[in-house]
């Protein structure tokens, strides 16, 4: 694994908010450690590398107007997102992916979306070409932005002060919450295997009935 604290620490404020800024602003910024970096900038902070209320401050900043560049970018070019002319890195399955968010949990999805690699990413420009009312938008938009934007790095930045020799711990956890960012979409595949097994024997059932009969 690269050295994130490295490069946290070399990129420092400026660099670790455009980072926030372009995952949730940027449709290419879509590979970008969000998470992690949250996290790690906290732990940072408690070590004495960087202010964590300058850290939250700044973060939470970059997230809401990150998601609210993407809502009006969807709204003004977001038909070229949706067509095959796009690039080709913007694949058809991670909008349909973020359709499925949006089909099951509505607006709630801006605020589901920050914990969700890609997803955060898309959710904001389909919002915007779904013309979602932006006041709407903004509430989900700055919910979601306090939980994440604020929230993982306090706590990155309260388990490095309580946890004793905390440098032990940090790669572990970092870990645990890429793997966890990336939950939803394993149980999303496989649903979906299940589904389409499922709907396998039934069509299966279905042809012996009819040969049978």
């Amino acid at each position: 694994m690269f050295d994130l604290t490295s490069i946290i620490q070399t990129i420092g404020y400026v660099g670790a908010t455009a980072v926030i800024f372009a995952e949730t602003g940027l449709f290419f910024g879509f590979f970008l450690p969000g998470d992690s970096l949250l996290f790690t900038a906290g732990f940072l902070a408690s070590q004495g590398y960087f202010n964590i209320a300058a850290l939250i401050a700044l973060f939470f900043t970059a997230a809401v107007v990150g998601d609210s560049v993407g809502y009006w970018f969807g709204r003004r070019v977001g038909d070229w997102i949706l067509s095959p002319r796009r690039p080709r890195f913007i694949k058809q399955e991670y909008i349909d992916k973020t359709k499925k968010y949006f089909a099951q949990y509505g607006g709630k999805t801006i605020v589901l979306a920050r914990f969700i690699p890609i997803v955060r990413t898309f959710a904001p420009i389909l919002a915007g070409v779904g013309s979602m009312p932006y006041r709407a938008f903004l509430s989900y938009n700055i919910i979601g932005a306090v939980i994440w934007a604020i929230g993982i790095p306090l706590l990155g930045y309260y388990l490095g002060r309580v946890l004793p020799d905390p440098d032990k711990y940090l790669l572990p956890i970092v870990l645990v919450i890429v793997l966890t960012s990336f939950l939803p979409a394993i149980i999303e595949v496989i649903r979906s295997r299940s589904r389409s097994v499922r709907e396998d024997q039934k069509q299966a059932a279905s042809d012996i009935t009819k040969e049978g009969s």
